[in-house]
């Protein structure tokens, strides 16, 4: 994404966010082995949800867990420089990961914020996705500097997000 954020410089992004069920923090290399677990257990499931849109075809049978750790350090360095912020979705109980967290400036006018999440399939039954995007909506509301954050796919479906216009 070439758009960067409008965040006040002084603005310390969130290092956590807990619920009774979820905790996210920063996703890092450290996350490689419980997130690359969570990304190859859940391929069927997030290609038909398709998180990041139905262009976008993350991940495949073929993701290295060498290629995985690439994207993790690019996460890591994103949020570090400020451009974006990925956090893992862990259990507060054993650790597990069950999901990532994306936050990225929009390409569209008028939001400042594109939010996406994904939780791994194994957590599908249990409704953990709509208490993630409540926690998540919540927590952005409350703690981040956007005015108008997008959540493509959830309240706009991805034609509608698609055809607002980049601004």
């Amino acid at each position: 994404m070439s758009k960067s954020f409008t965040i006040p410089a002084d603005f310390q992004a969130p290092l956590e966010l807990n619920t009774t069920r979820i905790r996210l923090r920063p996703l890092t290399i450290h996350d490689l082995d419980a997130d690359y677990d969570a990304v190859m257990s859940s391929i069927d499931h997030l290609r038909s949800t398709m998180p990041f849109g139905p262009c976008h075809d993350w991940p495949t049978p073929e993701l290295s867990r060498d290629q995985n750790l690439i994207d993790l350090g690019w996460h890591q360095k994103e949020f570090q420089n400020r451009t974006s912020f990925a956090y893992t979705v862990v259990s507060p109980h054993d650790g597990t990961c069950l999901g990532c967290v994306y936050i990225y400036p929009s390409m569209k006018q008028e939001f400042d914020a594109q939010v996406i999440m994904w939780v791994r399939a194994s957590e599908v039954a249990s409704n953990l996705d709509e208490h993630l995007y409540d926690a998540v909506g919540k927590w952005i509301d409350d703690l981040w500097p956007f005015n108008s954050p997008g959540y493509p796919g959830r309240k706009l479906n991805w034609a509608d997000w698609d055809a607002l216009p980049e601004g």
